[in-house]
């Protein structure tokens, strides 16, 4: 599958389709990089292969659905799930670093300036768990 320029519609066998549409979904390349790579004319035409031969979801909701930043929608790069699998790892390792940060303030509170946190109660638990009628 190497570069040759621009290629017509007619050249693309099933073999080459599901070989671009292999390499996507892998995540080695995007399809907007594929389209490139291999001179594949229509803007569209890998996302058709991807929603005809894939596994992943490939519609374009889904794809609205990924995000590259806070805030920012980038359709030219669907996550594989091995990398939506990093991502997710990478987002709970910095949880258990903010979450390690707090203990540790907390601990540094109490012992050095004697302040015990102040725990609310969760919003299914009363008040006052001591009720008195008068």
């Amino acid at each position: 599958m190497a570069a040759e320029g621009r290629r017509s519609q007619r050249d693309y066998t099933l073999a080459f389709k599901l070989g671009v549409v292999g390499a996507v979904e892998k995540g080695e390349i995007t399809y907007k990089q594929a389209q490139d790579k291999y001179g594949i004319q229509g803007k569209t035409t890998v996302l058709v292969w991807l929603r005809r031969y894939g596994q992943q979801d490939w519609s374009p909701l889904a794809l609205k659905l990924v995000r590259s930043g806070p805030g920012e929608l980038d359709m030219s790069k669907p996550l594989t799930p091995e990398q939506r699998i990093k991502q997710l790892e990478a987002e709970l390792e910095k949880s258990r670093q903010q979450s390690l940060v707090y203990k540790t303030m907390l601990d540094v509170l109490a012992s050095e300036h004697g302040i015990a946190p102040i725990k609310k109660p969760s919003p299914g638990q009363p008040k006052s768990s001591k009720r008195r009628k008068a």
